[in-house]
């Protein structure tokens, strides 16, 4: 008898009673009304042998008609729309193994950001979708739960001088008609389903990786990218074989709201990642490091996101440690430390568990379970010993691949294949602490980089009335701008402040991690408002960039004064067209709490 699934509490799927196994899409692209249309047909598995009813999750789609394999018109009806989880689609399906769902995409279709050619690098139109975590069905009614898992097919027709590519087999060049086929094998949840339409072209990276981009983007991609191939490699020296064939990237427009979507063959990537030193590429490690930690073995409800992007911090890092050395990430890990620090004085208590409590999992995830969750595996790792716990991961890797994960069935399997036969309980780890309670527990291990130690040397120099010239500074890489920048006090003379950005160019910096952190530094200390420069240069920056972690830092910053607010409220008045809806529904909140 196969697992039962999970109760997920953002769905109102009932895969325990009839649960689809294939997904085959049909669908065509019309810029001109900004809608999807066509039909879904989905396989599916009668679990229980009473149950008549196949239940899907929707989001003001228009439902035209829903029929059986053959034609007949099957009963169906939509639930009342909930504000979070939108409605259920209700269809009775007897015994039948197969049902049709015709319908189209409305206005509110907010996994759909379609760009018009101003806001494009090429000037023609372009549309992509963002599903995670529950916003696949509002362009797909489907069981939107990441621990329902079904192989997907599609036929998708676009205007013919773009091209269309999915988180699937893909083509590297243009049709001649517009349409375009797509196979994904491997049964993957709703928010791993993904399409991208625009004028792209594609570079090869090496045997298995490539990427996409607009054509005055993507030789600048294939330059930043070009470790792509060498970081497969790494990541299958540490955890086993990549199992997903080609690991392509696809260089979106700037609106996109992450750095990266692990979508499978192809990760969606910000535009902020092309810093022109590749000083960003750790993003693609951690996209790359999804396809174990996320898409291999899944968290079964958002609840449990540490699951995925815990693990995947702690694998990103060991990426990076093989790739670039354990100064570069020892560098990364303090950083990363100092992030949770952040999160933990903003955060309700409550939200720094491991475990959430989510109620809208659209208003995304702070970076606690990113963090957090990355230290705890970190403080496991001290406590038995790499080697032991390398073996242990790459075992769960193996013995969950393609299968969902809750929190007690991990705590489970790590009690008994690695604290057990190592004689350490939980009371050992502080297990409770870690996953169950707010903060850091006490036995978090702490991380030291020669590379920051000369930062600090430098930041108390240049405190102690040494200029920005007199510092020793020659070699610093990005990831020590940005710290010291994150050591300069909030009370540091402007005429200082001006010493600083003029030396290292951070007002106008193409790095997004140094720009926010000097943003969010100057902001603080109330010199942004004194230069307007800085006020122009951050006006640019929230315009320029929809990234949603990053622009969502410094709104808040400015959000904690009135002087501040006001200011936030006439950028985003202009901005605000250009970001993606899971950002501006962040933005909102945050502007306009009431």
């Amino acid at each position: 008898m196969p697992r039962s699934f999970a109760a997920d509490p953002h769905s109102y799927a009932r895969p325990n009673e009839v649960v689809t196994t294939h997904l085959a899409l049909d669908l065509t692209v019309d810029f001109e009304a900004k809608r999807l249309s066509g039909q879904a047909t989905f396989d599916l598995d009668h679990r229980s042998p009473e149950a008549t009813e196949l239940v899907l999750d929707t989001w003001r789609l228009d439902v035209t008609s829903v029929t059986s394999a053959d034609g007949t018109d099957l009963p169906h009806q939509l639930g009342e729309h909930d504000p979070i989880l939108g409605q259920s689609l209700t269809i009775t399906v007897g015994d039948a193994d197969r049902v049709v769902v015709h319908y189209s995409t409305t206005g509110d279709a907010r996994a759909l950001q379609w760009l018009d050619p101003e806001q494009t690098a090429s000037g023609k139109q372009f549309l992509f979708t963002q599903n995670q975590p529950i916003l696949g069905r509002t362009w797909i009614p489907c069981q939107d739960s990441p621990g329902i898992r079904a192989s997907y097919e599609a036929v998708v027709r676009v205007p013919s001088d773009l091209l269309a590519v999915m988180s699937a087999t893909n083509p590297t060049e243009r049709t001649d008609d517009g349409v375009y086929r797509f196979a994904m094998e491997i049964p993957v949840p709703a928010y791993l389903v993904a399409l991208a339409v625009g004028d792209l072209e594609f570079r090869s990276l090496g045997e298995r990786a490539g990427v996409y981009a607009e054509p005055s983007v993507v030789d600048r991609a294939a330059w930043e990218f070009a470790d792509t191939e060498k970081m497969i490699e790494a990541a299958e020296r540490l955890y086993g074989p990549y199992r997903w064939g080609r690991y392509d990237l696809l260089v979106l427009p700037p609106s996109f709201p992450y750095g990266g979507m692990e979508n499978p063959l192809l990760t969606f990537a910000t535009p902020t990642l092309l810093a022109g030193d590749r000083s960003l590429v750790t993003v693609v490690a951690h996209e790359l490091a999804h396809s174990w930690s996320g898409n291999l073995v899944t968290n079964s409800t958002w609840n449990d996101i540490w699951l995925n992007e815990g693990f995947t911090v702690y694998f990103e890092t060991r990426i990076d440690e093989e790739l670039y050395g354990a100064d570069y990430a020892a560098m990364l890990l303090i950083l990363g430390r100092q992030e949770l620090d952040h999160w933990l004085t903003i955060e309700k208590p409550r939200d720094t568990w491991l475990v959430l409590d989510l109620e809208d999992p659209d208003e995304g995830p702070s970076k606690i379970p990113y963090e957090k969750g990355s230290l705890f595996l970190r403080t496991i790792e001290a406590a038995v010993g790499r080697e032991k716990f390398d073996v242990f991961l790459r075992e769960y890797f193996d013995r969950f691949a393609f299968e969902s994960m809750d929190t007690p069935t991990f705590l489970a399997y790590l009690r008994s294949e690695l604290l057990e036969p190592a004689g350490l309980t939980d009371e050992d780890l502080q297990i409770d602490s870690w996953v169950y309670a707010p903060g850091v527990p006490s036995n978090e291990p702490h991380f030291a980089s020669d590379a920051f130690d000369r930062v600090d040397a430098q930041v108390a120099a240049f405190l102690g009335g040494r200029t920005v010239a007199e510092l020793d500074t020659d070699g610093w890489v990005s990831q020590q701008v940005w710290h010291f920048v994150r050591a300069l006090p909030d009370s540091l003379p402007f005429e200082r402040f001006d010493e600083v950005d003029a030396a290292f160019g951070l007002s106008q910096s193409g790095n997004i991690e140094i720009a926010t952190a000097w943003l969010e530094k100057v902001i603080d200390a109330g010199y942004v408002f004194e230069r307007s420069q800085v006020d122009q240069a951050m006006a640019d920056f929230l315009t320029r960039h929809g990234r949603a972690l990053y622009i969502r830092k410094v709104y808040m910053k400015l959000a904690a004064t009135p002087q501040g607010i006001e200011r936030a409220r006439e950028i985003y008045a202009i901005a605000r067209p250009g970001y993606h809806p899971v950002a501006q529904a962040q933005i909102d909140k945050i502007l306009n709490p009431s």
